[in-house]
């Protein structure tokens, strides 16, 4: 397929997207939440360009557009099964995902690196976001390392810990397991498996921002956090951060993974 270096209504399409990703990440980075209605002013623009695409390719190349379409409607629902059955995607984020997919399933520049193999434009847009995402529990690991925080080894790489007196006012989910028999208070990381046998329950993991919601519910597991003294939480960056990352560098550079195999490999 040879791609246009250009598409006039997925670059409108994209500034639209980019603005609001923006926007998007600073609130869920505050307030932990994206209200819905943050999408609504990008769909105005953005839907409208991009079914003037979808209806180009139909017109210039019914195989291909059916092809792009079948492909933007499977991402999409892979996202919202995700996020909505298996929980692994946040709401915000999922929506970030489906919104890309549908409104942007071509690449709206011709990027830095070129044109991948992998034409679709919202594939690259997520292995982009997961490549920078490894940023996170890296930048972490060096933190804990330079603070003295002692932990397992791949506890390191995704908290930190908070003075439990004030826990409440921390951004992040606890990762330890409190208990107290006999006036002796015990204390366990949650592992990995447990976490994600949560999630896919659906059962929420403990919030500090619920602490400081709804204190009165919560009475027994303040007093462990500040008898503990300190306390692990995982900071979770908010997956819409490197979303919107992984977007801005698919637009301007294209794949990151695909331009570093390129330039190790020489393929």
């Amino acid at each position: 397929m040879i791609l246009p270096q250009m598409i006039p209504q997925l670059v409108i399409a994209s500034m639209a997207v980019a603005f609001t990703l923006g926007y998007a990440s600073l609130l869920d980075l505050r307030e932990r939440r994206v209200p819905f209605r943050t999408w609504y002013p990008m769909l105005a623009i953005a839907v409208p360009m991009a079914a003037w695409t979808y209806l180009a390719l139909i017109i210039s190349d019914t195989q291909l557009a059916l092809g792009i379409i079948s492909a933007a409607a499977i991402f999409c629902g892979l996202f919202y099964f995700l996020a909505a059955y298996v929980h692994l995607f946040g709401g915000a984020d999922a929506w970030a995902m489906i919104f890309i997919t549908a409104c942007i399933p071509l690449f709206p520049i011709e990027p830095l690196f070129g044109y991948p193999p992998l034409f679709f434009f919202p594939l690259v847009v997520f292995l982009n976001a997961v490549l920078l995402n490894i940023a996170t529990p890296l930048g972490i690991f060096v933190m804990n390392i330079i603070r003295g925080n002692r932990a397992p080894l791949h506890y390191m790489f995704v908290g930190f810990p908070v003075d439990g007196n004030g826990i409440e006012d921390t951004f992040g989910f606890i990762m330890e397991e409190f208990d107290e028999q006999d006036g002796k208070l015990t204390r366990q990381f949650i592992t990995f498996r447990g976490a994600l046998r949560r999630m896919i329950a659906g059962e929420r993991r403990m919030y500090t921002r619920d602490l400081k919601r709804n204190p009165e519910q919560y009475t027994q597991e303040l007093a462990h956090y500040r008898n503990a003294g300190k306390v692990w939480i995982s900071y979770g960056v908010p997956f819409i951060v490197p979303i919107t990352a992984g977007f801005l560098t698919a637009v301007f550079f294209g794949d990151l993974i695909y331009a570093a195999m390129t330039a190790i490999y020489g393929v």
